[in-house]
């Protein structure tokens, strides 16, 4: 449970004017309430968690736990948080992003296992299909962190980034292609439904696309393709939470080696503290940011749907463009930084959970977990951080920054690039992330369905 600190209640500095602590009366009974209420579950006060919770099973139990916003609210963030509890208290295993690995997979265990009753996947579900809430988490997370970031280090993070991520992919497609071989897989299974699955980019934009190009050339089902090549994103997603969970240990220990979140050695990722206090920002402001962000996000759609351009890659590259060309003011940039960080703060964690109950087939997970395979995954994703990690450097990166951008290329699409950075507890690194995962997976599927073409 986290605690917020808090200055000794009943002193007239802090007491509500014309209160009873204002009069230095001491109210024990009111203090220790209080200090109950600032424990928190993840975001939630300890007491309202466990009214939360009580009413949910009753209300599950009966059978009327609706899909509508409000209990869907509740029923995320009471599962979420307290599975993210949980992973932070199992030592060893919290510094791996056990919280996030918990977050996302128990609940695809406790379906799979139909632990969790019917009554409450259903309407997790139903929401799940009708409101498609990654699609808002997505653009908010992205022009939030892309409009509160300094000009000089956006741009120069977003040039040099391509670097490591074209080496790494490179030397990790050589390396993972020779260890799968090694291992009797073959060349061409090794290359075709491991290696380049992992570094496709996610699901939807990744490996299903993939696949349907393969059955274009390959004249075989585009089902039976994808059962092949889907096991092996899911493990490889998994092995870069893991791996991104190390680094963020590795970074606690060695500060000079991070930035905590900032990928340039030089600038500072936010507005200057000076500028900040000279420009109070308000509700409205932050209530304009987030139409910014839906604004970005629909002209992103339109672009997919009439121009063939992946709808998340035209959103980054329109926040960045009014970014760099000084289109929005000072104060809508800083509310934007606030609609960035409350999603980062309270939505993250139930939207995995959502994923975990959602899109997260236990069964595939299970499949992919053969000798070869793991070994020929965990090859690739550790070859590509690494490189990246080093080039990284090189380039006046922080390296632990630089690797986890680019191990996000291994990742699932936009879920994925969330567990990682939320592993890494760096989700500010999100628009980076996003060229490593939506960039760098259709230059990845692009050349691997040429190359077939070529050889079949």
């Amino acid at each position: 449970m986290q605690m917020r600190e808090r200055t000794p209640l009943g002193t007239a500095e802090h007491a509500p004017s014309g209160g009873l602590a204002s009069t230095g009366t001491a109210h024990p009974w009111r203090d220790a309430w209080w200090r109950l209420m600032d424990m928190r579950i993840g975001i939630v006060p300890l007491p309202v968690h466990i009214v939360l919770a009580l009413a949910l099973i009753a209300t599950a139990v009966t059978g009327k736990l609706s899909a509508e916003l409000s209990p869907i609210i509740a029923l995320l963030a009471v599962c979420s948080f307290t599975c993210m509890e949980i992973g932070q208290r199992i030592p060893i295993f919290r510094s791996i992003g056990g919280p996030v690995i918990l977050v996302t997979f128990l609940p695809s265990y406790l379906v799979f296992t139909h632990a969790l009753p019917p009554s409450v996947v259903t309407p997790i579900v139903s929401f799940w299909k009708a409101g498609n809430f990654l699609y808002l988490f997505i653009p908010a997370i992205i022009v939030g962190s892309i409009l509160s970031m300094d000009r000089k280090v956006l741009i120069g993070g977003f040039l040099r980034i391509f670097v490591p991520l074209v080496i790494g992919s490179l030397l990790a497609g050589a390396v993972g292609t020779a260890v799968g071989t090694l291992l009797g897989m073959g060349v061409f299974h090794t290359i075709f439904f491991v290696v380049i699955p992992v570094m496709s980019g996610g699901l939807g934009e990744g490996v299903i696309p993939l696949t349907l190009g393969y059955s274009e050339v390959l004249h075989q089902p585009a089902g039976e393709l994808l059962a092949q090549a889907l096991p092996a994103v899911m493990l490889g997603n998994v092995t870069a939470i893991v791996f991104s969970g190390v680094l963020n240990a590795i970074g606690k220990r060695y500060p000079s080696l991070t930035g905590n979140g900032q990928l340039m050695r030089s600038g500072d990722d936010e507005l200057p503290e000076a500028t900040k206090s000279a420009m109070p920002v308000d509700a409205t402001d932050i209530a304009a940011a987030g139409m910014i962000a839906v604004c970005l996000y629909f002209v992103g759609m339109l672009a997919q749907n009439t121009l063939g351009l992946p709808g998340p890659v035209m959103m980054l590259v329109l926040a960045v463009a009014a970014k760099v060309f000084f289109v929005f003011s000072p104060r809508l940039e800083q509310g934007a930084g606030v609609v960035y960080k409350f999603f980062a703060t309270a939505v993250t964690y139930p939207l995995l959970f959502a994923i975990g109950v959602v899109i997260t087939p236990w069964q595939k997970i299970i499949d992919s977990f053969n000798v070869p395979t793991l070994v020929t995954i965990v090859a690739t994703v550790a070859t590509l951080m690494v490189t990246a990690f080093f080039v990284g450097r090189r380039m006046d990166m922080h390296p632990i920054d630089a690797a986890i951008v680019v191990g996000t290329h291994s990742g699932l699409g936009g879920t994925g690039d969330v567990a990682i950075l939320t592993a890494a507890n760096r989700m500010r690194l999100m628009p980076f992330a996003q060229i490593a995962t939506r960039i760098g997976g259709a230059i990845t599927i692009t050349l691997s369905l040429i190359v077939l073409a070529k050889i079949v």
